[in-house]
């Protein structure tokens, strides 16, 4: 795209948001409807089980339905704060935390509890419970070597085998999948099939109907304990074509619609009536991951040869200045706790980028004074897979590696690049927390095929030979080191530590974050900003989100 272009769209958006300012918190009336719809690139929900929702939609949904124990602050998730606790502790030894539950928390009403009921530690317990299951919950492995107890009906105990830090532990009981609180009575009495498209919670909204491919309709929840929402109705369109979603959008009948990562397209929007366009995010980081395991990148010359050929940056200006960010982290992006900023990698001399000679003259001394030739497999999924490599493709090529793309379904991708085919990686994810990502893209345990417990180590960092012989570095140590470190700024540390070694070992080459957007009405006032968002669905919809006069 032409710089003029890429400023005049940027400068379309500025109008728009100028013009949109009161969806932000402006002081105005509101309209007399407060109905929203916000629809999604989706055929149908899957389920609403909190513990089992998985798509864009169903999480979305259920976000809206559930509380946690504790939550992250709306629109800025970085510091955790009370949800239905208002208050924990943690023993000296770091073996046994302590909640008290709020007061005044009810759930909604459902089939033989008409009014609802007063939620109790009972209820606590067992959703944690529900959450450690494998057979009830896609989260259980969040839940191993803790015990729960409900000590008094305002009073939870978590005894856990090995004590963590604040930051690892408290994250298992935000408001976020396996830590959604979920109502013991109903799923007693109806089960849990009933229960998947029915949910029960304490959110600001209760379920109302669910039109099997066509939407599910929350209304306000009048006993919310934070105060009754603004919003009488939030209606979940599922709206898989995005043309349908776009002339929803125009005309008003819809107020959110899901986007698509792509800036022509969010181009396109910025002119539309009435539109405002705030990309948010973390949302997914992409990252390139060096196969060690396969000649020629079995040689640090090599990688790093293929790092000083990619610019991060124009690859990031590539998929859209306005949707993608440089980051030079190889585990979660800035301001998660323990990532990396770009000035503590270029601190430690870890950042090696846009330097097509430098390049070369690694290439040279490591026996490759023609260049390199390779086949990488990618995704066909555009947007966070197949778009960057088509970049990273043609820089590479002018530091005189040919890499070649096979593309494969997304199925395919998945399956093959387990299977240790390619010898580079594109991977786009999101993981809870640094550990998590450490520990599954890091740890030799976790390296693809031979690992103790195949993941998501595509680098083969750390692995070892068929004598049990380690073949090169290894930060195990250190990722379950700073795992058990209590002290959290000295935990952010070990990580930084950690990510430092896998760059100086040019294992992994970190690229861009990929915000999300969702274009809305200029006229819808979220409640809160949208800076900082763990939530990798939507914008979240709160008891302060309302529909301003318009």
């Amino acid at each position: 795209m032409k710089k003029r272009c890429v400023f005049g769209w940027l400068l379309v958006i500025f109008l728009t948001l100028a013009v949109g300012m009161s969806a932000f918190g402006a002081e105005e009336g509101l309209a007399d409807t407060q109905e929203l719809v916000i629809a999604f690139d989706a055929g149908d929900s899957k389920s609403l089980d909190p513990h089992r929702a998985a798509t864009t939609v169903d999480r979305s949904t259920v976000d809206m339905i559930f509380n946690g124990l504790v939550r992250y602050s709306p629109g800025n998730q970085v510091d955790v704060e009370p949800d239905i606790a208002e208050s924990w502790r943690v023993s000296e030894d770091g073996r046994v935390w302590t909640f008290n539950l709020r007061k005044g928390v009810y759930f909604h009403p459902f089939p033989g509890s008409p009014d609802g009921y007063e939620l109790t530690a009972d209820d606590v317990v067992y959703s944690l419970k529900r959450a450690a299951n494998a057979d009830h919950s896609s989260y259980a492995g969040e839940y191993t070597g803790l015990q729960f107890q409900a000590v008094n009906p305002q009073t939870v105990k978590v005894f856990i085998d090995q004590p963590i830090s604040e930051t690892l532990f408290l994250a298992k009981f935000a408001a976020y999948a396996g830590g959604f609180i979920v109502c013991k009575k109903a799923i007693e009495a109806k089960g849990d099939e009933w229960s998947a498209i029915n949910p029960v919670g304490t959110g600001p909204f209760r379920f109302e109907r669910y039109d099997p491919r066509q939407m599910t309709v929350l209304a306000a929840n009048e006993k919310y304990f934070r105060g009754k929402p603004v919003l009488e109705k939030v209606t979940v369109r599922y709206i898989p074509g995005v043309s349908s979603r776009e002339l929803g959008l125009r005309t008003g009948e819809l107020h959110i619609i899901e986007g698509q990562n792509e800036a022509m397209w969010v181009e396109k929007m910025a002119t539309f009536p009435e539109v405002a366009i705030v990309p948010f995010g973390p949302c997914e980081v992409q990252m390139l991951h060096l196969n060690m395991s396969r000649e020629p990148f079995d040689n640090l010359q090599v990688r790093k040869a293929v790092s000083y050929a990619i610019s991060r940056a124009m690859v990031a200006a590539f998929m859209g200045e306005s949707l993608a960010v440089p980051i030079y982290s190889p585990a979660m992006a800035p301001p998660a706790p323990g990532a990396l900023t770009e000035e503590e990698a270029r601190a430690a001399g870890v950042v090696y980028d846009n330097d097509a000679a430098k390049a070369k003259e690694l290439l040279k001394e490591a026996g490759f004074p023609d260049g390199l030739k390779t086949e990488v497999i990618i995704s066909e999924l555009a947007t966070s897979y197949r778009k960057p490599m088509v970049g990273i493709q043609a820089q590479l090529k002018k530091a005189g590696i040919d890499m070649a793309l096979k593309v494969v379904d997304h199925s395919s991708f998945h399956s093959l690049i387990r299977d240790n085919a390619s010898p580079m990686v594109y991977y786009a994810c999101w993981r809870p927390n640094t550990d998590v990502f450490l520990t599954r893209f890091y740890h030799s345990d976790s390296e693809v095929v031979s690992g103790k417990k195949p993941d998501t180590n595509f680098s083969h960092y750390g692995a070892v030979d068929a004598d049990g012989d380690q073949k090169i570095d290894s930060i195990d140590d250190l990722i379950v080191q700073a795992r058990l470190e209590l002290d959290s700024k000295k935990q952010n540390e070990l990580w930084k530590q950690a990510q430092i070694q896998l760059l100086k070992d040019a294992a992994v080459i970190p690229m861009i974050r990929l915000k999300y957007v969702f274009p809305m009405k200029s006229y819808v006032d979220l409640g809160h900003p949208l800076e900082f968002s763990w939530s990798t669905y939507s914008p979240q919809i709160t008891e302060k989100t309302k529909i301003l006069a318009h």
